[in-house]
């Protein structure tokens, strides 16, 4: 949630991006022939209209877990070591072909219960797709993209790259994308992967499970305005209502504005179709509010927030209304949170600090109870974790977490942080013996 953690590091006048294939290093084209430009820009012809970009990463986290799921699992002290590495090539022909490949290795070291399917994937294809711009009139644009790829979509509250955890999501499809200075529209057809832990094992599903459209509109002076429609196929999805084929559409909207002075971000969706021959209806509303005093000693940024996403009212009824977030990142409750957007309430107050130019300080503390005492918990990427219909607590517990980014220079990232769960009445109620958690974690990313 550190705000800091996925803000932009320059380098040499060009951002590094979230998504590594939405850099432009064509400004390079003319620039002095340093090491770095010399990478970042390499000419394919004499004119210099077609190019070549290299980039990569390197990331090192050490994790300390101690009673991870509260104790259920009777695990303690888990310290391991997550590495990701990555290597990805930019081939520009001209000003309408594209061509960009991106291979990613993450690897788990020491987990006592072997890698999560977050921590390890040994070496994939990670991103390879071909893009046409099929029409562009003065700042407007139509371009098609197919193949393999990452998407990420407004908050990441249902479509993230999930960059916190140790392996990123892809998918394999198309997208079209409408752009002009205030409007970009996606509209897309994908199919999510099986992913394995091995090298190359990764099986490409060949039927599409998630399509959709995202839409980004500018309103000049009062912020941004978001509007999608998603929709999922799966054929085996777990609740507490049971197991089933899901089929399931979410229409939404998110109204956003960030910088100094007042920030606010406000979203709110609606999911329908049908479960296991049952229908869905399902919703979720946030409301993240928050002022950042930009001419204050240390630029201090006090928010709150607070959300509200459905669980399901009686189990064992055929009707659902357990909100799935599709595909959300890792991280949206803290930056390792121990439950899910699903069946949740919230209240989640936060400050950050600039403590130097570099440095960034945040802490958070989250309140999170059951919105359903019909429905379980469910763990960060939105599978059940723990079923709730026995128990009649709502409180599962209270998240305290402070953190650190500094960023050393433009290619070095250093972070850190501590969280510690306080369990609830639910909890206590469920896992005889429930023990309080503690996560640290420490990370040095290295970008180019």
């Amino acid at each position: 949630m550190l705000t800091a953690a996925t803000a932009a590091v320059s380098a040499g006048g060009q951002s590094f991006k979230l998504m590594r294939y939405d850099e432009n290093y064509a400004p390079l084209k003319d620039s002095p022939r340093g090491f770095y430009n010399s990478i970042k820009y390499i000419p394919l012809n004499a004119a210099k209209s077609s190019y070549l970009s290299l980039g990569g990463e390197a990331r090192w986290e050490m994790v300390n877990f101690n009673n991870e799921d509260w104790g259920r699992m009777n695990i303690g002290h888990n310290n391991f070591l997550l590495q990701r590495y990555d290597l990805h090539a930019d081939v520009h022909l001209g000003s309408r072909v594209r061509l960009f490949g991106q291979l990613r290795s993450a690897i788990q070291g020491g987990r006592k219960n072997g890698p999560r399917p977050i921590d390890e994937d040994k070496l994939n294809v990670q991103n390879l797709f071909a893009d046409v711009v099929a029409w562009r009139k003065s700042s407007q644009s139509l371009t098609f993209r197919i193949g393999r790829q990452e998407i990420d979509y407004g908050s990441g509250r249902l479509i993230s790259v999930r960059e916190g955890p140790n392996a990123r999501l892809y998918f394999t499809g198309a997208r079209v994308m409408y752009n002009t200075p205030r409007l970009s529209v996606d509209g897309f057809v994908m199919a999510a992967d099986t992913t394995n832990n091995g090298a190359f094992d990764n099986k490409t599903n060949r039927q599409a499970n998630l399509w959709g459209t995202y839409g980004k509109w500018i309103i000049p002076r009062h912020g941004n305005l978001d509007f999608y429609y998603l929709g999922i196929r799966r054929d085996a999805t777990m609740f507490e209502e049971g197991v089933g084929k899901e089929i399931r559409h979410t229409l939404g909207t998110r109204l956003w504005k960030y910088g100094g002075g007042f920030i606010y971000n406000l979203e709110a969706a609606y999911q329908f179709g049908s479960f296991s021959g049952g229908n869905i209806s399902a919703w979720t509303g946030s409301v993240d509010l928050g002022y950042l005093f930009e001419n204050v000693k240390f630029r201090p940024s006090i928010n709150i927030r607070n959300d509200y996403i459905s669980g399901d009212r009686k189990a064992g009824d055929g009707k659902l209304q357990t909100f799935n977030p599709l595909y959300p990142k890792g991280g949206y409750f803290g930056f390792n949170p121990q439950i899910g957007p699903v069946n949740l309430v919230d209240i989640h107050p936060y400050v950050s600090l600039t403590l130097l130019p570099r440095l960034l300080w945040q802490g958070d503390i989250v309140f999170n109870w059951r919105y359903s005492l019909q429905d379980g918990i469910y763990r960060p990427s939105g599978t059940l974790n723990m079923t709730g219909a026995s128990s009649t607590k709502r409180y599962i517990g209270t998240a305290w977490l402070t953190s650190f980014v500094y960023n050393v220079n433009k290619f070095i990232t250093l972070n850190t942080g501590l969280q510690y769960f306080k369990v609830g009445s639910f909890v206590y109620d469920v896992i005889p013996n429930a023990k309080n958690g503690v996560f640290i974690n420490t990370r040095l990313a290295v970008k180019f």
